[in-house]
């Protein structure tokens, strides 16, 4: 019969499994979930030192850099990891799809502290509710990028190729 014929000369490969689609979803979602705790207990923090309000912002872009580099660093040797149950993960489109899809559903509100802390930054010595210091808005901004977009991409360009 002509229906059980393979179309491609390549191995067919088999569905993901679901505990491979729980690997992938756990190990992006604990990088994000990490990078903006980690964020938002430093912006926390931060109060108790008694350097002025400009030099505090300084280091909220220095830790903010660290951290950033850190979970880059742990997004490429997470994606690169082979589990001693599941294996490892391997670059196809519905696994990078997955990936983008599980950070920017299951982790993006881990960054709405994050952004309750820079909102009260952004407006520390202000006169009512206007903002009158917005780089510690666009600093979350920028971190909500760093975790929407480039973790993911390193995560999913870091994946072991499929052949």
């Amino acid at each position: 019969m002509v229906d059980h014929l393979p179309v491609g000369t390549e191995a067919q490969r088999p569905p993901p499994r679901r505990a491979t689609l729980a690997l992938l979803v756990g190990r992006i979602t604990t990088i994000k979930l990490a990078y903006w705790a980690a964020l938002t207990v430093f912006e926390l923090a931060l109060p108790l030192d008694p350097a002025p309000r400009d030099e505090r912002f300084g280091s909220s872009v220095v830790f903010a850099g660290f951290a950033t580099l850190v979970a880059l660093i742990w997004a490429r040797g997470s994606a690169r990891a082979i589990d001693a149950r599941d294996g490892s993960l391997s670059r196809s489109i519905p696994t990078i799809a997955t990936t983008f899809a599980a950070a920017t559903v299951v982790a993006s509100p881990a960054s709405l502290p994050l952004l309750l802390v820079e909102r009260q930054r952004s407006i520390e010595g202000c006169v009512g509710l206007i903002t009158c210091r917005p780089e510690a808005l666009w600093l979350w901004v920028a971190t909500l990028v760093i975790g929407l977009v480039l973790i993911p991409a390193v995560f999913a360009a870091s994946l072991n190729s499929s052949r």
